[in-house]
């Protein structure tokens, strides 16, 4: 078999939509589908635009705690979908795990962003990293959703273009969520 994951880049079309679905089902599955405004794979550029309740917004009449949890969620959504862009496309698409160094390369960027974005401690990022990789576990090592999520990957690469809604009733019909 072809050494097609051995980096992060992505070595074609059809691994771009196998990345992007694991994506997508990765926020569905945090209930948080419904900050994402549109999603492309024509794009060299990030393939996901947000909805403005994604982004933070500082303001005085936000308390801290709020500003904060805020923080950590987003980076928790990023760093898991991450995680699901690689699983998604090894697990589903290529039908094996994920080589040992890939995942050790993505927990060191995941820690690094952690300590300098929201200011972690390793303890808490590893606690966090661990929940986030047994939840996409959980779905991309399921075999019975492999065919939805194959289809969803085909819808991507045939529609290129999907708006935040297109995606929910995509991921709805395709029961994943």
């Amino acid at each position: 078999m072809e050494k097609e994951l051995d980096t992060l880049y992505y070595s074609n079309e059809d691994d771009r939509a196998y990345g992007l679905a694991g994506m997508t089902i990765s926020l569905a599955a945090l209930n948080a589908i419904d900050r994402v405004s549109s999603v492309t794979i024509d794009t060299d550029g990030p393939m996901i635009s947000f909805s403005h309740q994604y982004y933070y917004s500082g303001s005085p009449s936000v308390s801290p705690k709020s500003t904060w949890d805020h923080l950590i969620n987003n980076f928790y959504l990023t760093s898991a979908m991450v995680v699901s862009n690689v699983l998604a496309r090894s697990i589903v698409r290529l039908g094996r795990e994920v080589p040992d160094e890939i995942i050790g390369r993505i927990r060191s960027e995941i820690e690094a962003e952690g300590e300098e974005t929201c200011s972690l401690e390793k303890d808490e990022i590893d606690a966090l990293f661990d929940k986030m990789m047994l939840m996409s576990r959980r779905i991309f090592c399921n075999p019975r959703i492999h065919p939805a999520i194959q289809e969803f990957a085909r819808v991507i690469s045939r529609k290129r273009t999907l708006s935040g809604m297109e995606l929910a009733d995509e991921l709805h019909l395709l029961q994943l969520i």
